[in-house]
């Protein structure tokens, strides 16, 4: 599954794509509702990707459209029932129910794609009594782009249309089979971005389907490592979020960098030392000298 995922850059360097300059994108409608995140959860705005709807613009019915795709701002999580309550929302869609028209999928596949953008996504892995937060990314830095369908409604109460978005997850990679048994659909090029978003027939095909695979890309493997566990409590924000607990200062990798230099301090210490002290001497004589322990605290 997918229920976490980073996009803390600024606004002006997600609408140009990093890793898709020739992904050429209009404009980003509610682009003021978004608020550039590291730990983006359901109920959370978010920017997709999606085409105009028979090439008309949202705002204006006259203004021309330049390109067939826009970036808007939506909510994670498609309301499902007659009378949706809180907590009744799917924030993933199985592509197995997509493929085979199962629910209210069926409804949203043929017009309604769009591509949600990312820097990679969370995953939590179970090890015993522990789940261990682990983010996963592409190693060049490039924007991480995901199939999802959207949903427009008018909620009670309201009355301009709500727009709400699902993740499609697939089988886990062999690669990160160890970590999850779901994985997001991750497109790898931008015609496969292209044909997802061509909506104008608004039909499925088994051309689509096929889009549906996990990211067996052994050319372009994606990088994968355990992050702090603080990720995992909704509303906490920090870019360290995405970085490898291993690397952080506070981490288990500094713990042991620092204890080697108190060593070679201690050594260097007992070398400059001109003369060195009986035991008998000394108070604690019979005392023996032990390892200094730390308690080592992953997170």
């Amino acid at each position: 599954m997918c229920g976490r995922y980073a996009l803390g850059l600024q606004r002006a360097q997600i609408r140009g794509l990093p890793g898709y300059p020739n992904l050429d994108i209009g404009e980003w409608v509610g682009e003021d509702d978004f608020v550039p995140r590291y730990n983006i959860a359901p109920n959370t705005n978010a920017p997709v990707i999606r085409q105009y709807r028979d090439g008309v613009h949202p705002n204006s019915e006259s203004e021309p459209v330049s390109t067939p795709f826009i970036m808007q701002t939506m909510r994670w999580g498609v309301h499902y029932g007659k009378e949706p309550a809180k907590g009744s929302q799917a924030i993933n869609a199985r592509s197995e129910n997509l493929v085979e028209g199962i629910g209210m999928w069926n409804k949203l596949r043929g017009k309604n794609r769009c591509v949600v953008i990312c820097q990679g996504y969370y995953e939590w892995q179970t090890k015993g009594k522990e789940k261990l937060p682990h983010f996963t990314k592409h190693p060049d830095g490039k924007l991480m782009l995901m199939a999802g369908l959207y949903d427009e409604t008018v909620e009670k109460g309201q009355t301009q249309p709500t727009y709400t978005f699902s993740i499609v997850t697939t089988d886990a990679s062999k690669a990160l089979s160890w970590l999850h048994d779901r994985q997001p659909v991750i497109f790898s090029t931008i015609s496969e971005v292209k044909q997802w978003l061509e909506t104008s027939s608004q039909l499925w095909s088994t051309d689509l389907a096929r889009l549906l695979r996990p990211w067996e890309d052994t050319t372009a493997p994606l990088q994968c490592y355990q992050v702090p566990k603080e990720v995992g409590k909704v509303g906490t924000e920090s870019p360290r979020f995405i970085e490898p607990v291993a690397n952080r200062k506070d981490g288990i990798m500094a713990m042991f960098a620092k204890q080697r230099s108190k060593q070679v301090e201690s050594s260097t210490k007992r070398k400059r030392s001109p003369t060195s002290t009986p035991l008998s001497s000394t108070p604690d004589a019979t005392k023996t000298e032990e390892p200094e322990e730390k308690k080592v605290k992953f997170v």
